[in-house]
């Protein structure tokens, strides 16, 4: 029983040291083109995605203020795509007195008006203008709840209940 007891918490080493590096990979394998993305500072102005949304055609370049929230998971596994809430249409739920929530930023509290008025899908494209096959979540630091600023194209599927923006910039503003 000793032994079955050791090996078990050897195991679970080993699994935790295993995760650990192949997140450190992962991290490591960002294509340039992805890092590229980020940027330091974004010059023109922003506007929330409610407003912006009423406005823009595909074709138009825009700039996004927003959180990366909006969903249960708001990044798309293994794609360069995550979801971009309004934070004056949504609030993640940490942010009401005494809620609970253990995923504050899937907007639970929020009005399915609200999600369809206030969130955006962002995502990165190469030259091919298909979504990079490389997850986004963790580069330069982006996460769950993280404030940005996002400049770049309407995409041409967009629609009046469906905002999606090819990124061309990204700034961290946390």
């Amino acid at each position: 029983m000793k032994y079955l007891s050791i090996l078990a918490l050897s195991l679970a080493f080993i699994s935790c040291s295993e995760e650990v590096a192949v997140k450190e990979s992962e991290a490591k394998s960002t294509s340039p083109e992805l890092k590229a993305v980020f940027v330091n500072s974004i010059a023109d102005e922003a506007s929330p995605i409610h407003l912006a949304r009423t406005t823009v055609q595909p074709g138009d370049v825009i700039v996004l203020k927003g959180q990366v929230m909006g969903a249960l998971e708001p990044f798309v596994d293994g794609r360069a795509a995550f979801i971009l809430g309004d934070r004056e249409k949504l609030t993640p739920c940490n942010e009401h007195p005494d809620d609970p929530c253990e995923t504050p930023w899937d907007n639970c509290c929020d009005t399915k008006e609200d999600f369809r008025d206030g969130t955006a899908t962002i995502q990165v494209v190469g030259p091919d203008g298909r979504i990079l096959k490389e997850g986004i979540e963790g580069v330069e630091g982006l996460e769950k709840l993280t404030k940005i600023l996002v400049k770049g194209k309407v995409a041409e599927q967009s629609g009046p209940t469906n905002l999606v923006v090819n990124a061309s910039e990204i700034q961290i503003v946390d």
